[in-house]
């Protein structure tokens, strides 16, 4: 209580004072009045400026001695702000602690703020200057700090924790700023942050086509990659082992992550250059890497998964998931063959069982769709008829490209009522609603995306590579990009389980008509699983010559290619980008793709790609031959698809601003994998 008694001692003082200077002004008003009379003009003013004289030296005086009473005018004081007590103790903090106006003036300090403006090289005099004087940071900064601290680092090597609190005196705005010295505590943060243990998984992409050569080359090769990955792993600190048959895991640092990802994970690189058999066939591995996880079991699990979705996308290539989203890098292969009839069954089985607990199921594809798209929504159907006796399919039947597909199968009595639209279909959603997404995996491209997000069960079957928006917790992913088109994967699901008798006649021609489209007539992409499905297919009744009416164009739909075909310039010396210089309708998506078709019959060009402007979208389509990954390329354009065919939409964008961001990404794409090659030189 000392403080609060001479504050209130000197208060009485200061009344005392002021009284008897007002008394004495009183008194020698007094005499001038009494004496007025008496005196000449003249002597009466000579007294008043006396008088007048007298009260601005006693004002001065008063002020003078009594320094407090000016503290907003100085503003050097900060007692009567804060009164004595705060005042003790924030002089005797040990942290350094300031007081600022709004305009960053230091108008206070206590010890410890000399001595961080010391050892900082500030010197002089610390009242009045800017508080950026003494710390290197922006006071507009520290004066908008939301509670979470502003950070300064100095020239002095050490990092400066800078709190403010805003308080306001007889409307006037100020900060009482708070600083920490929090060097040793970043610099243990940052050694943490580097020790912290990644997880990879990592695998042998190409074992089964390995298996097919001699033992003995197979564990040449299999050495060779185990060199490579050891090596890889040595240079970074990291522990790897082999669990299983072309299956490593690898522990490692985090503080070396970033040099892979500079390096762009050339170890990727080093593998293919391993080649085996006649065909000298290049080795490739898949690597899954995650930081999402806050403890060692978290990043494995999280790995593992981010290793799926590297398989799904064609292997060659590492997935790395982070706080800031999904990475790609390499898939510079193209994919090879790697699901199984065993696996096509357990698959088919698994949908079945989510039909049969279904209440009722809702069945889509992607948006603009295709042959292959409502192809294998059909193929879908057709099982989910068997399971479940409600089901619909969500599409826009206006749509004039599978307009004929839809009127071929609407005759029969299971599809009088089987098409929806997305309005419809929401109505549909109940707890128990079952919804399969055919031939696209991409949130952004599903053709009813408000439906999708209102179920807890999705199911996907599709065979492009995995998009990083893909659901994430779908209760089956069937994602094959090895396949030829979904309704490949649809027609061998539902040989596994129904023969001969699992599609009728006109679904069949639906769904070979699917496959057509995907391998340009069986010409490109195909495998002996793609011939048996389509054997299977015309088991079931598929028509080849019904198929290939599907795909008949009118006398408009033969124009609008040929306005791609008379639009076309070569980029790079061997990329043919063709557009349509008017704007477009729906159906020239479909002449789009067919220019980008045609144009890879053109000597020289490895990869093509063709532009339309449709309401405001601009869509791309591109093929190539085989020696340039389309994926990636538009990839970078938020598109996707496979390493020979793909597609992307740029909404908001007119034609020319869409193809220099095709052009940019073409380079790019060139541009990333001379980097590469010559990294490998070195």
């Amino acid at each position: 209580m000392p403080n609060r008694s001479a504050k209130a001692k000197n208060v009485r003082r200061f009344g005392v004072e002021l009284i008897g200077s007002a008394a004495a002004a009183v008194v020698l008003m007094s005499a001038l009045a009494a004496v007025a009379t008496v005196l000449p003009k003249y002597t009466l003013a000579a007294c008043f400026a006396a008088i007048g004289i007298y009260v601005v030296v006693i004002a001065v005086i008063f002020i003078l001695g009594n320094p407090r009473r000016v503290a907003v005018a100085d503003e050097e004081s900060v007692s009567p702000y804060l009164g004595d007590i705060m005042t003790d103790v924030m002089t005797n903090m040990s942290l350094p602690a300031a007081i600022c106006s709004e305009g960053g003036i230091v108008i206070w300090h206590n010890g410890a703020f000399v001595s961080l403006a010391e050892e900082l090289g500030v010197r002089g005099r610390l009242r009045g200057t800017q508080f950026s004087a003494v710390l290197p940071v922006d006071f507009a900064d520290v004066s908008s700090d939301t509670g979470e601290g502003v950070r300064a680092e100095t020239d002095k090597g050490s990092v400066e924790h800078i709190e403010s609190y805003r308080f306001r005196v007889n409307g006037r705005l100020f900060f009482m700023v708070v600083i920490h010295d929090v060097t040793e505590s970043e610099e243990l943060r940052a050694r943490l942050a580097d020790e912290h243990t990644l997880v990879a998984h990592i695998q042998i992409d190409n074992l089964g086509e390995l298996l097919q050569y001699e033992q003995g080359e197979y564990r040449n090769a299999s050495r060779d990659v185990d060199e490579i990955l050891k090596e890889w792993a040595k240079s970074s600190g990291a522990v790897l082992r082999e669990y299983d048959r072309s299956r490593y895991i690898m522990l490692f640092p985090e503080k070396y992550l970033s040099d892979f990802t500079n390096r762009k994970f050339d170890v990727l690189d080093r593998v293919r250059e391993i080649r085996v058999g006649a065909g000298m066939l290049p080795v490739t591995v898949s690597i899954g890497i995650s930081t999402l996880g806050e403890t060692l079991a978290e990043n494995e699990r999280s790995s593992f998964s981010a290793l799926d979705t590297a398989l799904q996308r064609g292997g060659d290539q590492v997935v790395l998931t982070t706080d800031g989203g999904t990475e790609f890098y390499g898939g510079k292969t193209k994919t090879t063959q790697r699901r199984t009839k065993v696996r096509s069954r357990v698959v088919a089985s698994e949908l079945a069982s989510l039909v049969s607990r279904a209440g009722n199921v809702l069945i889509m594809g992607h948006k603009y769709p295709d042959f292959d798209s409502i192809g294998s929504c059909i193929g879908a159907a057709a099982l989910a008829r068997r399971n479940c006796g409600n089901v619909h399919i969500v599409v826009e039947t206006g749509d004039a490209n599978i307009a004929p597909c839809i009127e071929h199968v609407r005759a029969l009595p299971e599809y009088s009522e089987m098409f929806v639209d997305e309005a419809t279909a929401l109505d549909m959603v109940r707890s128990d609603t079952l919804v399969i997404i055919c031939d696209v995996n991409s949130a952004a491209h599903i053709s009813a995306p408000s439906v999708a997000e209102s179920v807890h069960d999705i199911a996907i079957i599709d065979h492009h590579i995995r998009m990083a928006d893909a659901p994430k917790n779908a209760a089956l992913a069937y994602i094959e990009p090895s396949a030829s088109s979904t309704c490949e994967l649809v027609s061998d699901m539902l040989e596994q389980l129904y023969q001969s008798a699992g599609v009728m006649a006109a679904e069949a021609d639906v769904m070979y008509a699917g496959v057509l489209l995907d391998t340009k007539q069986l010409s490109r992409n195909t495998t002996s699983r793609t011939f048996s499905a389509v054997m299977y297919l015309q088991s079931c009744g598929a028509n080849s010559e019904t198929a290939v009416d599907f795909f008949r164009a009118g006398l408009d739909d033969f124009t609008s290619e040929a306005r791609f075909e008379s639009n076309v310039t070569i980029y790079r010396g061997q990329i043919a980008i063709a557009c349509s210089s008017s704007p477009g309708e729906a159906k020239d998506r479909i002449a789009a793709a067919k220019a980008a078709d045609k144009l890879l019959s053109v000597k020289g060009v490895t990869a093509a790609f063709a532009a339309v402007a449709i309401d405001g979208t601009v869509h791309i389509s591109a093929r190539s031959s085989g020696s340039i990954n389309v994926q990636r390329i538009l990839e970078r354009l938020g598109g996707g698809g496979h390493f020979d065919v793909a597609g992307a939409q740029l909404g908001g964008a007119d034609l020319d601003r869409a193809l220099h961001s095709l052009k940019e990404a073409i380079d790019d794409y060139f541009s990333e994998n001379e980097t590469k090659k010559s990294a490998a030189r070195r």
